[in-house]
């Protein structure tokens, strides 16, 4: 997992870059699979003026999906980073949840569905059935030819 932090209103300190990294691999780590890239975006909005002007940026792409864009400003740059990485897991994992339960329904369209003691098999399946019971019938009679 690539993490890509850019700054803007301050230089970037090796302890800042180190918390925010850290943060990120313990929240995301469960997603790599899904996320290669991470790229978060910190400014100090008003400058030396002060105020709740600390804003926290993440993107994340996720292949074959919507990027992930979470924000945060607070007073305090840390709190921003750990609200928005917060945020970010959460997202992620809801977004990841609903690619895996639509891929799940796909894959589930021709499941035979039964109710009390009746079974329903759509036409489709039932003529492959009977094509494949004639084909193992024939193959049979073959033999004994």
């Amino acid at each position: 997992m690539r993490i890509d932090i850019q700054t803007k209103g301050f230089e970037l300190t090796d302890g800042l870059r180190q918390n925010v990294k850290r943060r990120l691999r313990f929240a995301l780590s469960w997603a790599s699979n899904d996320v290669d890239r991470i790229i978060v975006r910190l400014s100090d909005i008003n400058g030396p003026r002060g105020g709740n002007d600390k804003r926290c940026a993440i993107q994340i792409p996720i292949p074959r999906m919507q990027d992930v864009i979470i924000e945060d400003t607070r007073a305090d740059l840390y709190v921003a980073i750990n609200r928005a990485v917060d945020r970010a897991e959460h997202t992620i994992a809801r977004k990841l949840e609903r690619r895996h339960e639509h891929r799940h329904q796909r894959m589930v369209v021709g499941e035979v569905v039964t109710s009390d003691d009746e079974q329903y098999v759509p036409e489709a399946m039932e003529f492959a059935m009977r094509e494949v019971d004639t084909h193992e019938q024939t193959k049979g009679s073959e033999a004994f030819v």
